[in-house]
């Protein structure tokens, strides 16, 4: 057996085992944003996916395939969600104001898992922060991992 096939057979076997991205069990709660994230991502996708086509990248092909089925998943299951104006209430899509009890702020937007991004500023809606906001009001505390968070304002953007 000559190295060129053992190589090509050992790209085959990569190919072949790349798997499928994992799909959350949870409800799949979008904001209008999030919605327009998915569609975007598999627009790209699917230019990516006729360049890759067109070089023979057999790699390529199956990493962006993998990916469109993903991305094609989520946009079946998206639930569009949003939040009701003029609630009191923490619910999804909305932008909530904490303050710890050492004084500091924080500002969370509770989003779907794929549009998530602390370092963003925005939150799942099945993260421990958000589960522990959800229903409060202003005033009230949520506490996660032993530190408690007063809620000081939402927002419904």
């Amino acid at each position: 057996m000559s190295r060129a096939f053992t190589r090509e057979e050992d790209s085959e076997n990569a190919i072949a085992g790349i798997g499928e991205r994992p799909i959350s069990q949870h409800r799949n709660l979008v904001t209008e944003r999030g919605l327009a994230m998915i569609d975007a991502e598999l627009a790209a996708l699917r230019d990516d996916l006729g360049r890759a086509e067109k070089r023979a990248d057999r790699e390529r092909i199956a990493l962006i395939s993998r990916d469109l089925r993903y991305w094609t998943a989520r946009r079946e299951s998206a639930e569009l969600s949003l939040p009701e104006p003029g609630s009191d209430l923490v619910r999804f899509g909305m932008g909530v104001t904490l303050e710890g009890d050492d004084g500091r702020k924080v500002h969370w937007k509770i989003v779907g898992e794929d549009e998530a991004d602390p370092a963003k500023g925005t939150i799942s809606h099945v993260s421990p922060m958000a589960m522990a906001l959800f229903g409060k009001k202003v005033g009230e505390i949520a506490v996660v991992n032993g530190k408690e968070w007063e809620i000081v304002k939402l927002t419904a953007s």
